[in-house]
């Protein structure tokens, strides 16, 4: 049994819980919801941990001259590691759920368990600052739960204090369920909770000596549903504000109350200086002006930052580097070679918080703007350009969910004009692209099309299954129908890897049947997983 929680536990707990989520990474991969082959929650969080233990070994039990506790500096290290290293959504909140553990108790000279306690409330709150828009059923409530269950033993037993954390977590992972209904429908829990509970129940063996681990609940009857809720901001609204802030605390407040009122994702952070502070304010709203103004009332708003469905940190004071540089995530090598004859650098799919911030700094711009091409990319992207800021790079991010979105940002590109307009008319282009994808069905699922089974053919019309067929070739043709019922002008083609011969010609026949006065451009993609990628503009 241990007592405290010092640097030798921390690294010990790092390791068994990379151990662990190692072990579980398939199940944890299987509980996504989604019926194609890409569910990759245990992969993410098993490449993030894996960075916080090698920034903890890189570091050789050394300490700065001044800061933290060897406890403290070994916990900021494993959280930064995480964060550079963070893939998907589920890596980025893990990372802020180790960096608010580790601020609670840098500094205190033991942690047992009331640190231990106030240590995971801390995390909950970095992960819940961390999401534009929290959803209850995720792994953010099951976070919570544990912190609450601790805080109520109000104990200094540090091994009761985590198991009792640990068993509140797994009961809060089971009831997921019941608050996410596409989770119901799955018949699963949570991947993310289900990946914390693992780390909790690792932490637990450490201080104990003894195994916690628990398997996950069994999975009802039902099949998996085709979507699930996403934690991100509402598209209700078009625009990112964000800015800096030098204002008294109680004037806060009343900025909360009105900004909450025009939008959604709203973050107000503080850099806890009283009663004067400065605060870093970000929101999704419609009415730009309107969100300037409650800054204006508030106190004194600078390096205003306005772009469109993007989560932009304000770049502080750095160092001036020149001109400005587009980074691209990509999946498949023709689709590189279309965007690096854009201009653009390009990053392989699923890259680290860390592998996104090398391509941002290697581009020597001083102004970056990134195309994540994918909803947990994104999250990634955001805390890249969270951390570009030290550097003196503003980094804007455009939340493109797809390759033929970002394509279509990219052609509208002007170095002529502002940076932030120029970010907002990519945005507003990538915007105007629908995009479809056609897939093969991996598992039986209820979609909102009607069930499907392994092998069927899938059309995702910007993310929900629309069609569902037999045959490739005609289902990406009836896609294509269906999008262009809608309006557009020109269509745009990615072939898979696994697209077979002739696969685009046929598209293009018949759009010139169905739709002679549509341009067609076909290019060879080689992505995974999907034959067929279609853009409509």
């Amino acid at each position: 049994m241990l007592d405290t929680l010092d640097a030798a536990a921390v690294r010990r707990w790092c390791a068994s819980g990379l151990a662990a989520l190692k072990r579980h990474q398939g199940e944890i991969d299987q509980l996504n919801v989604y019926p194609v082959p890409d569910g990759d929650t245990g992969t993410n969080l098993v490449l993030t941990l894996t960075s916080a233990q090698q920034a903890l070994a890189m570091d050789l039990d050394t300490l700065p001259d001044s800061g933290p506790t060897a406890h403290g500096h070994a916990l900021r290290l494993m959280a930064q590691g995480a964060l550079l290293g963070a893939r998907g959504n589920s890596g980025v909140i893990l990372s802020q759920i180790l960096r608010g553990f580790a601020d609670q108790v840098a500094g205190v000279p033991a942690v047992r368990g009331r640190e231990l306690a106030a240590a995971l409330r801390s995390g909950t709150a970095a992960a819940y600052a961390a999401v534009s828009r929290p959803v209850e059923g995720t792994v953010l409530t099951v976070v919570a739960a544990a912190a609450t269950a601790a805080e109520g033993t109000d104990s200094d037993d540090l091994p009761a204090v985590a198991g009792v954390a640990a068993r509140a977590a797994a009961e809060a992972l089971a009831r997921t369920p019941q608050q996410l209904p596409a989770l119901a429908r799955a018949g699963v829990v949570d991947a993310g909770g289900r990946g914390l509970c693992v780390l909790l129940d690792a932490l637990v063996e450490v201080l104990t000596g003894e195994s916690a681990a628990r398997p996950a609940p069994p999975p009802r009857s039902a099949r998996p549903a085709a979507t699930v809720a996403r934690e991100t901001g509402s598209d209700e609204y078009a625009y990112e504000v964000q800015f800096l802030l030098d204002a008294r605390v109680e004037a806060v407040a009343g900025l909360r109350r009105a900004l909450d009122a025009l939008g959604d994702s709203l973050v107000v952070v503080g850099d806890g200086r009283e009663p004067e502070g400065t605060w870093n304010v970000h929101v999704h709203v419609n009415d730009v002006g309107a969100a300037v103004e409650a800054g204006v009332a508030a106190g004194r708003p600078y390096r205003i930052s306005v772009t469109r469905f993007a989560d932009q940190p304000a770049s502080p004071p750095g160092p001036v580097v020149a001109g400005r540089a587009a980074v691209v995530v990509a999946t498949g090598g023709g689709i590189a070679d279309l965007f690096a004859a854009e201009g653009a650098t390009v990053v392989p799919a699923n890259p680290s918080t860390g592998e996104l911030l090398d391509a941002v700094r290697s581009t020597g711009a001083a102004r970056v703007v990134v195309l994540p091409n994918d909803a947990n990319t994104e999250a990634v992207a955001s805390a890249a350009a969270r951390e570009a800021h030290q550097y003196g790079i503003k980094v804007s991010v455009v939340p493109t969910r797809s390759p033929v979105q970002a394509l279509a940002a990219l052609a509208v590109r002007d170095g002529d004009r502002r940076f932030e307009d120029d970010v907002i008319a990519m945005a507003e282009a990538a915007g105007a692209c629908r995009y479809a994808e056609v897939c093969h069905a991996s598992r039986e699922a209820l979609t909102v099309a009607g069930p499907c089974r392994p092998g069927d053919v899938l059309a995702l019309v910007e993310g929900e299954v629309h069609l569902i067929g037999t045959d490739l070739t005609d289902t990406c043709a009836a896609v294509v129908d269906r999008m262009l019922g809608g309006g557009g002008e020109m269509v745009t083609l990615l072939t898979g890897v696994d697209a077979p011969a002739g696969l685009t010609d046929a598209v293009r026949a018949h759009v010139a049947r169905r739709w002679p006065f549509v341009e067609v451009h076909a290019y060879l993609g080689g992505q995974p997983f999907y034959p067929l990628l279609v853009g409509i503009e």
